[in-house]
């Protein structure tokens, strides 16, 4: 509810002028079959010109201020329902840009859409509701004015049917959150298919992985089923409830005419309060499904909002190089935790993340993305230069959102190409070559150690990994074991004396 609420209070000058405006409306609505009756008895009945110019005027008035009030109210109404939608999908998007944020990317869609929407329609319903209130009242006040059985008929029947209908409200609340989170889910495993659509298919699990997308995707119709039959039984009933009793007062109102008991001119008022009272009984009778839906989807939202995120790793860097040093990190536990206690926002250390993220573009604006080395020689040092050579369009082949069209060995030596072409005085790897052959991870690590340690260079290249030939290329090697320091040298002599580094690398 803490979603909902705040959607009110930081909207609540506009919410309280436009429910205001649309309760006016509202009120001016029912008293246009009360004028209208008061012209029937006063003007057409009694042959008086005079007295139906003016009954005609009044109406004609009443209908200026209705329309004036409608569009006023629902201007304001809408400015705030689209800030709020727009204030939800900021807050979701900060939380997911959290990068210590673990959330689904299926999710991450379904709330920042879908879910935003529901919650900010909040705006439109309650004005909805206060006006249908205040339509309602000022309909019972005029028909106890004219018969108090016909009043009391709004007055008491009005309030049982919200109370009955109410109580469907937590079944709908559940089945639309079920339908979301179900979605979501399904919406994060074709995310995940579709990036990892070239290494399922070279294990020959591309079956299986339809198999499990299916039965994840008849889930999500299951529950977008169930949750829409729920609420179609609750509109079919609540529709069924407020026509009968529009329709009830009609009939008693035909029976008390018939009797004598109302003129003609209050007939025509009834019978007009009647059938507008469908549209106030409607809306009252919806607002539980309405409120369910909303509350489902802030719900989902205040859920992803209060998750805590990954708690930051604490501490200095165990080890740094050098000047000029090309240092190799084996970390027996928690190797993303050290890489993470290098990234400090510092202008002078680039830590390249073990997962690459590409983006839409091409090939040459993912990787240049400041000025930097010289470009032929940074794609020759990643083997990037087989990926661009491997395309028509070279530097310019497009690359689809994510990377999903390359290959994982392909995401890597982009990503790779533009850290070295950023050319920091610190530069991070971290398992730079898990995704690409024997060969090409050999090319990349010579391709790195001349690149970035020529003579007389001042970069510090520090490399987290278990890669033998990456290892071979640096000048020390320090052995981690919970963060504290269990051994150090060169590759080739700790390979010889510490079983526990062979280990850890000659795997």
């Amino acid at each position: 509810m803490s979603v909902l609420w705040r959607a009110i209070t930081r909207n609540r000058w506009r919410l309280l002028a436009g429910s205001l405006l649309i309760a006016l409306h509202q009120a001016c609505e029912a008293f246009v079959p009360i004028i209208i009756g008061e012209t029937v008895d006063l003007a057409v009945a009694t042959g008086s010109l005079t007295k139906l110019i003016t009954w005609v005027g009044l109406l004609c008035l009443l209908f200026l201020l209705l329309t004036t009030a409608y569009r006023n109210g629902a201007r304001q109404l809408m400015r705030a329902l689209a800030d709020e939608s727009h204030a939800l999908r900021l807050e979701v998007a900060a939380k997911v840009l959290d990068p210590r944020a673990e959330v689904r990317t299926g999710d991450v869609l379904t709330i920042s859409t879908t879910d935003a929407d529901h919650a900010s329609y909040l705006l439109d319903y309650v004005p909805r509701i206060v006006g249908a209130l205040v339509a309602t009242a000022v309909s019972a006040v005029g028909l106890c004015l004219i018969s108090v059985p016909l009043g009391l008929v709004v007055l008491l029947g009005t309030p049982l049917v919200l109370i009955a209908l109410h109580r469907a409200a937590p079944g709908i609340t559940r089945r639309v959150a079920t339908r979301q989170e179900v979605a979501g889910r399904a919406s994060s495993l074709a995310t995940d298919l579709v990036t990892g659509l070239r290494p399922l298919r070279g294990i020959g699990a591309q079956e299986a992985a339809d198999a499990r997308y299916r039965e994840v995707s008849r889930e999500s119709l299951d529950a977008t089923l169930l949750a829409a039959r729920t609420q179609g039984i609750f509109q079919a009933a609540s529709t069924a409830i407020s026509t009968l009793l529009a329709c009830g007062i009609a009939i008693l109102a035909g029976w008390f005419a018939l009797t004598g008991r109302i003129s003609p001119g209050e007939l025509v008022t009834v019978i007009g309060l009647a059938a507008f009272l469908s549209e106030p009984f409607g809306a009252l009778s919806a607002a539980p499904g309405w409120i369910a839906t909303a509350r489902a989807s802030a719900d989902r939202i205040a859920d992803m909002l209060g998750t805590s995120p990954v708690s930051a790793p604490v501490g200095d860097p165990p080890v740094r190089p050098a000047t000029g040093e090309c240092l190799g990190v084996v970390a027996e536990t928690d190797a993303a935790d050290i890489v993470a206690r290098y990234d400090d926002g510092s202008p002078d250390v680039l830590v390249a993340p073990h997962h690459p993220e590409l983006f839409s573009g091409t090939i040459r604006e993912n990787i240049v993305l400041s000025a930097g080395g010289e470009l032929g020689a940074v794609l020759r040092a990643s083997a990037a230069d087989d990926v661009v050579g491997a395309h028509p369009d070279g530097l310019d082949h497009p690359i689809a959102e994510r990377g999903s069209a390359l290959s994982g060995g392909q995401r890597q030596r982009v990503a790779l190409a533009r850290a070295l072409l950023a050319q920091p005085k610190l530069l991070v790897l971290h398992d730079p070559t898990t995704a690409v052959d024997a060969v090409t991870e050999h090319a990349i690590a010579r391709g790195i150690r001349d690149l970035r340690h020529g003579p007389g260079s001042e970069l510090g290249t520090l490399i987290v990994t278990t890669s033998p030939a990456l290892l071979a290329v640096t000048d020390r090697v320090v052995m981690l074991r919970d963060g504290a320091i269990v051994a150090t040298g060169t590759h080739a002599s700790l390979a010889a004396a510490d079983p526990a580094y062979r280990a850890a690398v000659l795997r």
